[in-house]
């Protein structure tokens, strides 16, 4: 059963126990695939002036928001407070009203499909909400059926999801690598992760929407400005993204799994080709790649949701199991800090709460984990 948490008072909670131990200083090397041997290049180091002395106390959990969801995956706040969570294997939109949070479920998309009894990672993924909501209404979902992803949008009146309508279909689907985390850019165009199903190549081929962010229009259309006029592709070279961020300076970033070596959090460019599947992490030497800003050891990260806050990314850790804060103030990504290792298990989806607190969703119940009570949750944290 589904149940509200009540929140804890931050006042009277402490910073005790948690855990930040990797201040990025060793950085592991690079890894380019199908090479038999490894380069390395180091990260450029940031100079003092790059950004002001920033505040590092650390982050802490202030309360629960909900408990007893099943693989909770996208997050999306309405102008009210109202926030809109997907679960991922129910293929279930629930609705966390506020100030309770009391969760309620006010539609579900019916044709998505569900794999996480079967370990795969298809379904229910993704959320956006329409920069217009208040007079349009409309919801934006990523979603896996029995042979595709779709792009699909939906209104939410009066508590009750409409009929989605689909306006991007004809993503490549797999039963592992399906991307689809969404966000509405600066430019009021909708950016979406795909993954390439497992098949690297398809992340070099410009001509089909896997292994990319795409930038669209509200109606599914590629959206003006597009490095190809008509192709939905914004940068490309990805293998599976699941987070995307946009700082105060409007840049887009991502978190990408990698493959056994190394995970990467990108600035994404537009046009730029991220590398996939011929490199892994840094350093290939390759000028017409991109590299990443920062790279982790994939038990260390397995890196899914990301958001932004007041010059830090807060990316969210599926394998790693836990929270890591990333400073982006100056010209490049640098100080990765991680908390809570370990102590609730694995994190999906990190979003930015209106109230400047962040909501966290654990992912314990995704046919990966192992379920503590309550799981799968919301944590309310401070940053």
């Amino acid at each position: 059963m589904r149940r509200l948490v009540a929140l804890a008072s931050a006042a009277v909670l402490t910073a005790g126990g948690l855990t930040a131990c990797s201040d990025g200083s060793d950085e592991p090397e690079t890894k380019v695939v199908g090479s038999p041997s490894e380069s390395a290049t180091p990260s450029p180091t940031a100079s003092p002036s790059d950004s002001p002395t920033r505040d590092t106390t650390p982050p802490k959990v202030v309360g629960t928001v909900a408990t007893g969801l099943q693989a909770p995956w996208g997050i999306g706040f309405l102008p009210n407070g109202d926030a809109v969570v997907t679960e991922r294997d129910t293929t279930k939109v629930l609705l966390l009203a506020a100030p309770s949070y009391d969760v309620k479920e006010v539609g579900s998309i019916n044709e998505a499909v569900g794999l996480g009894d079967q370990g795969g990672e298809a379904g229910l993924l993704g959320v956006a909400v329409s920069p217009d909501f208040e007079q349009d209404h409309l919801l934006f979902f990523y979603y896996s059926t029995e042979s595709e992803n779709r792009i699909v949008k939906a209104t939410l009146e009066s508590g009750r999801l409409e009929t989605p309508t689909t306006i991007l279909d004809g993503i490549p689907r797999g039963f592992i690598h399906d991307g689809g985390r969404l966000a509405f850019g600066p430019d009021g165009y909708l950016y979406a992760s795909t993954g390439e199903t497992g098949s690297g190549e398809l992340a070099q081929d410009k001509d089909t929407p896997a292994g990319k962010i795409l930038r669209i229009t509200t109606d599914g259309e590629a959206a003006p400005g597009n490095p190809v006029q008509g192709n939905p592709y914004w940068s490309y070279g990805h293998r599976n993204v699941q987070g995307l961020a946009f700082d105060d300076r409007d840049r887009l970033w991502a978190s990408e799994f990698g493959q056994d070596t190394y995970d990467e959090l990108n600035l994404i460019t537009k046009g730029a080709n991220y590398g996939w599947p011929m490199v892994e992490g840094k350093g290939s030497g390759d000028s017409s790649l991109e590299d990443p800003q920062e790279v982790w050891n994939t038990d260390e990260a397995s890196p899914s949701g990301l958001a932004w806050l007041d010059g830090y990314l807060w990316m969210a850790s599926l394998k790693g199991e836990r929270l890591w804060r990333v400073d982006v103030t100056g010209k490049r990504a640098k100080d990765p800090t991680d908390f809570f290792v370990g102590e609730y298990g694995r994190m999906r989806t990190v979003a930015v709460a209106p109230d400047g607190n962040l909501w966290v969703t654990t992912s314990n119940t995704d046919g990966r984990g192992d379920p503590q009570d309550g799981d799968d949750r919301i944590l309310l944290i401070e940053p």
